[in-house]
């Protein structure tokens, strides 16, 4: 492992570079977090639910995303930048981080490249202004990644402290998502390559990095075996390797499409591209196969996964941070100048128009952007619509109002914290399609024969609805409600009242309900 004595803790001229432009850009990013009219997507609005009840874990995600949004929220209040208040703070660290690690690893110019190009990442740029999970679990890695390069350079006694907050920070990696598991994938790969790598651990080392490890770990592990591993299973179940169309070569081409437009198409053709010719050629530096044990487990088991059946483009992101510094790292060593100019300035455009995007929404329209928006819009009306529809009924009448989507849930229990269930208004409840609950908001407020004697039942979209009224026995007074969200979309729901809660039986097997017989 290498071991640069040069400036790595020395004040220099790429670290106050970084630094400036560090809070300059995340000074732009909380100015956007506040001025933007965009509203909480539904998994913000349900980590905010989450986070009015700590916990050590929760039905779908680890603790840390929930942990960040109570400390913010009891800061300023519960509006909408305040959620999102620790996401770009959570970013700029990160981008510390890599500076540090690419100035450790080879020189404070690759440092500062590969710092920008992070800054600028456009999975980065967006992440920076939505609470979320990635935040904690990018900033968590670097953090574990930086005590991992800096081991060779401390005496024994360094290394085991070292060691200890390698083992802390990825424990609380894990509590921030599970995908920290590639951190143990890319030090045990490390290990497996580098004998250097392995004289640098001793048995205090190990010792210690596994105690810090699961001190911070035990508390979610015992959530989840007191909660039949809830958050695993449902992690497990996003692979979906039981749905039917396996071995997908239209997923693996729209994922593989996604890692351009995330990671920013020059550094991930040259992160490709670099790594497969350099292997073949036998060219690697240390630094280079380090980093490479780090950066490509994620994007390549993913890939696999995506061929299988599905990925999302950001579950590849624990590899973001040190597949960054290799590319900075091989743009100076070629000294592809223009290259990595070109990387940085298309990354700063398009982290421009993203900005103006979320200011404008009206200019997302324009420019053809806007169905990238619509999951932060239109929610705070349809809570309202529900809400004035209820008050349409005599006070007392209704016993809770009943909608049928995760999604409606999650945001209309934000949007309508100051409504529902307060002074002795309707409270809000999930109907359960299945025979067991399918996420958070069915486990946590099911709709029960005790809340469904008279409801208002809401129905986004009309899914489901027919199956929703045959759960009750009788309903009426059905209407339509629609939001636009744009020029040409807009958002739908059915409402009506319905009386006498008798949800049908279950199948068993496949947990979805068994038509009554005529």
């Amino acid at each position: 492992m290498p071991s640069t004595p040069l400036s790595a803790h020395g004040t220099d001229r790429h670290w106050r570079a970084v630094l400036m432009i560090t809070l300059a850009l995340t000074a732009v990013r909380m100015v956007a977090l506040f001025a933007t009219p965009l509203e909480l997507y539904p998994d913000e609005a349900q980590y905010w639910l989450w986070s009015r009840t700590l916990d050590w874990g929760y039905y779908s995600k680890p603790p840390m995303v929930a942990w960040l949004i109570w400390a913010t929220t009891s800061i300023g209040g519960d509006a909408e930048p305040w959620v999102r208040f620790s996401a770009p703070l959570l970013h700029a660290v990160t981008t510390f981080c890599v500076f540090a690690i690419g100035r450790r690893l080879y020189d404070s110019s690759t440092g500062f490249a590969a710092a920008v190009l992070y800054l600028l990442m456009p999975a980065v740029q967006l992440s920076s202004l939505v609470a979320a999970t990635d935040a904690p679990l990018l900033m968590f890695l670097a953090l574990a990644l930086l005590a991992y390069v800096e081991m060779p350079a401390g005496d024994a006694r360094r290394r085991v402290w070292l060691a200890a907050g390698f083992g802390a920070a990825l424990g609380l990696a894990f509590l921030s998502k599970y995908a920290a598991v590639y951190g143990l994938i890319g030090l045990a790969l490390h290990l497996a390559a580098s004998p250097d790598a392995r004289r640098i651990w001793n048995l205090k080392s190990v010792l210690a990095a596994l105690a810090a490890l699961l001190a911070i770990l035990a508390p979610n592990l015992i959530w989840n075996a007191a909660h039949d591993f809830a958050t695993v299973q449902h992690t497990a179940a996003n692979a979906n390797w039981s749905g039917r169309q396996l071995f997908n070569l239209g997923e693996l081409g729209d994922f593989l499409a996604s890692q351009f437009g995330v990671f920013g198409p020059i550094p991930f053709a040259v992160l490709l591209g670099g790594a497969a010719v350099l292997a073949f050629r036998r060219r690697l530096q240390p630094a280079d196969v380090l980093l490479i044990c780090f950066a490509l487990p994620a994007i390549l088991i993913v890939t696999g996964q995506a061929f299988i059946s599905r990925a999302n483009a950001n579950w590849s992101g624990a590899g973001y941070a040190p597949g960054v510094i290799l590319v900075a790292a091989w743009l100076v060593r070629w000294r592809a100048r223009w290259w990595l100019i070109g990387a940085l300035a298309l990354q700063g455009a398009v982290a421009a128009v993203f900005l103006a995007c979320v200011l404008n929404p009206g200019f997302a329209d324009r420019v053809g952007l806007s169905n990238a928006f619509k999951r932060a819009k239109g929610w705070e009306q349809m809570t309202q619509a529900m809400a004035e529809r209820a008050m349409r009924e005599p006070p007392g009448a209704l016993s809770a109002i009943a909608v049928n989507d995760r999604f409606l849930f999650n945001a209309a229990a934000y949007y309508g914290r100051e409504y529902f269930g307060q002074n002795g208004e309707p409270p809000l409840k999930m109907w359960v399609r299945e025979a067991h609950p399918q996420n958070q908001a069915e486990t946590v407020a099911p709709l029960t024969a005790a809340d469904g004697r008279r409801v208002l039942a809401v129905s986004l979209e009309q899914v489901f609805v027919d199956e929703m009224k045959a759960d009750f026995r009788a309903t009426s007074g059905e209407e339509i409600v629609s939001i636009w969200l744009d020029r040409k979309r807009k958002r739908k729901a059915e409402m009506f009242i319905a009386e006498g809660f008798a949800p049908a039986p279950r199948d068993p097997v496949t947990g979805k309900p068994i038509p009554k017989q005529p």
